[in-house]
C-alpha cells in the first residue's frame, strides 16, 4: 500500500508589546549615606513596569576605571540605591564637581543606558593644619609690618564646607592675614603689629583657629611658637614658582623625577637651605620621596597611571632660623601598555539548537581594557573554521551569532577561541574559550536498512512463528532517534493484515498470528511503514516543534518582542514502504 506526502500551512498571530527606552538619567546623593539608602526610582524615570527589570536582567555597572561599585539596582521595586559608602573626597579630592558614571544595561533587546550622579559635600572634614606645632625664630629687628608666611589650613570638603575663615588668639604683637599667590594658592601671614624686644620677652606662643563654614560649624588649631632672634631677614626663594615633570607608569624606585632648588640672600646659618614636603596627600607621600639637602626628588612607589594620572607636592624650603617659602610641583604621569584586555562572557544560550538559524545571537562578548587612548583599544576575534562569528554591538560589546546551519549529527559540540588584541605598542591580547553544545532535533527520518524483505514459511506453522526481522536506523539523539515499528491497515483475502501477522514495535520481527495453510494462500504482501510529520519550513525556526509521529505543534520556547507577529509553517507528512 503507497502514501503520498501531504503539506499542512498554519498561520499563528503574535500580539508583542515593545518597550523603547531612550535617553540618559541623573541623580544626586549626599556622600556617606548608609547602604540601601535611596537615590531615585529608576524604573519610574525611564517608564517601565518593575517586573521588566528582571525578565530583562538589568544591572549596573561603574564606568572608567573605578572598580568599586557604589551604586546598585533593586530589580524589585526599580530604586536605584547606595551599595557602598561614598566617599567625596576620596573619589573627587578638591574638584567641586564630583560625578559618577554608571551604565544601565538591558538585555533581550540589547539597551544601554547612561546614569551620572552627582556625589553631594557634607561637611564631614575638620580643617586641618599641615602640623600641629609652627614654629617661628624671628629677628628683634624685624619691623612693623613684618610678615611671616603660615601655610594654609587644609579641609578635604569643598564649597561653604571648606576652610572660611581664620582667628589667631588675642595677644600684643601680630596680627593674622590671608593672602593669595599667583598660582591661586591661598596661604596665611602672621603681620607684626608691635616691634618684638629680646630682651623683653624671648618666646611668644600663639593660637591659630582655621573654621569652616558648614553646620555644624568645624574647626582646626594649630599652636605658633616664635622665638625672638637677632638678624635673619631674609627668606628661602625658589627659582620658580610651579615645577613641572612627567613620568611613564611603572617607573623604577628611586629614579630621579626633579630637582628644587631655593636660595636664601641671608650669610651662615641663617642663609642655608633645607628642604622639606609641605602639604601632600598619602598616596604621594608613599610615591615620592624628598632628599632634605639637595631637593632632589626620587620615585619612591609603584607608579599605575590607572590609580592616578596627575599629583601635587608642596615643597617647603626653610632656612636656619625656620624662615620659609614654597614652590608647587606638579608630576604628571603617562600611560603605558601594561593592561591586557579582559575578555567577559556576560550570557551565552547554551545548549543551542541544531535548527537555529544563521545569524541566531547566542552569546554577549564584553572587553575591557584598563590602558588609556589607543592602549585600551581592543580588537576581538575567533578562530577560523567555526559556524559563528562576533558582530560589534553598543561599545565595548560583542554579539556571538552563528554563521551557518549547524549539524548536530556532523559536530555536536565546539570549544570557541575568543582572542582579544590591544592596539598598543607592543601590543597585549588575551584568549577566552567557549563551550557550546549542539542540542538535538528530530529533523531526520528513520531509514530502512533494506527496501523490502522475502520469507518463507512452512505451511501448517504455529501462530508466533517468527517470519524475519525488519531493521531501521535513525541518526538523532535519544527519543528523537528510537525507532518504533508498525504495520499499516491492510486486508489480506478479505482479512485484516493484523490477523496474519504482528510486528514487534521494539525490535522489528514480524511473526505469525495464525497456521497458514498452502491450498488456501500461497503468498501475499503487507506495507509496513513509519509515519512522521516534520516542519520543513517557518517564519522564524526555533520557535515551533512537531510530534514525530502525532503530528502535534508546540512551541519549543517563549515568544519575545522581538519575534515576528504573523508566523508561517509548512508540515509535511511522510511515508515509507517498508515490505
Amino acid at each position: 500500500m503507497e502514501y503520498s506526502g501531504m503539506a499542512l500551512r498554519v498561520s499563528l498571530f503574535l500580539i508583542c508589546v515593545l518597550y523603547y527606552v531612550h535617553g540618559d538619567l541623573s541623580y544626586s546623593v549626599q556622600e556617606e549615606m548608609k547602604r540601601g539608602s535611596v537615590i531615585g526610582n529608576i524604573a519610574k524615570d525611564l517608564g517601565l513596569e518593575v517586573g521588566i527589570l528582571s525578565i530583562r536582567k538589568a544591572r549596573i555597572k561603574t564606568v572608567g576605571s573605578e572598580r568599586r561599585k557604589y551604586c546598585d539596582i533593586n530589580l524589585r521595586t526599580g530604586d536605584l540605591i547606595v551599595a557602598e559608602r561614598i566617599d567625596r573626597e576620596s573619589l573627587c579630592g578638591e574638584k567641586h564637581s564630583c560625578v559618577v558614571k554608571f551604565e544601565l544595561l538591558f538585555e533581550a533587546p540589547l539597551e544601554l543606558h547612561r546614569i551620572t550622579v552627582q556625589i553631594q559635600d557634607i561637611n564631614d572634614n575638620a580643617p586641618t593644619f599641615p602640623k600641629d606645632i609652627i614654629k617661628f625664630e624671628i629677628t628683634e629687628s624685624a619691623d612693623k609690618g613684618a610678615r611671616y608666611r603660615v601655610n594654609a589650613a587644609h579641609d578635604a570638603d569643598i564649597g561653604q564646607n571648606g576652610v572660611q575663615s581664620y582667628t589667631l588668639k588675642r595677644n600684643d604683637h601680630f596680627v593674622f592675614n590671608i593672602q593669595t599667590s599667583s598660582d591661586g594658592t591661598k596661604y596665611g601671614e602672621l603681620v607684626l603689629e608691635k616691634e618684638l624686644d629680646r630682651e623683653e620677652q624671648k618666646e611668644i606662643k600663639l593660637l591659630l583657629s582655621a573654621l569652616d563654614g558648614g553646620s555644624p560649624q568645624r574647626s582646626g588649631i594649630v599652636a605658633i611658637d616664635v622665638t625672638v632672634l637677632d638678624a635673619n631677614d631674609n627668606a628661602p626663594v625658589f627659582s620658580q614658582a610651579v615645577y613641572e615633570a612627567s613620568l611613564p607608569e611603572n617607573t623604577q624606585i628611586k629614579t630621579p623625577v626633579i630637582t628644587v632648588s631655593a636660595t636664601d640672600a641671608d650669610e651662615g646659618v641663617n642663609g642655608e637651605v633645607i628642604y622639606g614636603l609641605g602639604r601632600v596627600s598619602d598616596k604621594s607621600r608613599k610615591l615620592f620621596s624628598l632628599d632634605r639637602e639637595t631637593g632632589n626628588i626620587f620615585v619612591a612607589g609603584d607608579i599605575d597611571f590607572e590609580e592616578g594620572s596627575k599629583y601635587e607636592i608642596i615643597i617647603q624650603a626653610k632656612d636656619g632660623f625656620g624662615i620659609s617659602s614654597d614652590a608647587k610641583i606638579i608630576i604628571s604621569i603617562t600611560d603605558v601598555n601594561d593592561n591586557a584586555p579582559v575578555i567577559v562572557l556576560k550570557s551565552l544560550s547554551n545548549p543551542v539548537p541544531e535548527n537555529a538559524s544563521p545569524g541566531t545571537e547566542v552569546g554577549l562578548i564584553n572587553v575591557q581594557d584598563r590602558d588609556s587612548e589607543k592602549n585600551r583599544k581592543v580588537r576581538c576575534s575567533l578562530q577560523q573554521h567555526v559556524p559563528f562569528k562576533l558582530i560589534p554591538s553598543i561599545k565595548n560589546y560583542y554579539s556571538l551569532v552563528t554563521t551557518e546551519k549547524l549539524d548536530r549529527e556532523l559536530v555536536s559540540e565546539y570549544n570557541i577561541t575568543i582572542s582579544a588584541k590591544d592596539e598598543g605598542s607592543p601590543p597585549l591580547s588575551s584568549v577566552k574559550v567557549v563551550h557550546i553544545s549542539i542540542a538535538d532535533v528530530n529533523d531526520n527520518p528513520p531509514v530502512f536498512e533494506d527496501q523490502s524483505y522475502s520469507s518463507y514459511i512452512p505451511e501448517n506453522n504455529k501462530p508466533g512463528h517468527s517470519l524475519c526481522s525488519v531493521k531501521a536506523h535513525d541518526p538523532d539523539w535519544r527519543q528523537n532517534g528510537t525507532v518504533i515499528y508498525s504495520l499499516l491497515p491492510g486486508e489480506v483475502n478479505g482479512a485484516p493484515v493484523s490477523s496474519y501477522l504482528s510486528v514487534n514495535g521494539d525490535t522489528g520481527v514480524i511473526q505469525s498470528v495464525r497456521s497458514f495453510d498452502y491450498e488456501q494462500l500461497m503468498s501475499f504482501k503487507v506495507d509496513n511503514a513509519w509515519l512522521s510529520y516534520h516542519i520543513i519550513k517557518s517564519t522564524d525556526p526555533g520557535i515551533f516543534k512537531i510530534d514525530l509521529h502525532s503530528g502535534e505543534i508546540r512551541t519549543q520556547r517563549d515568544i519575545s518582542d522581538s519575534d515576528n507577529m504573523k508566523q508561517n509553517i509548512l508540515v509535511a507528512e511522510k511515508a515509507q514502504t517498508v515490505i
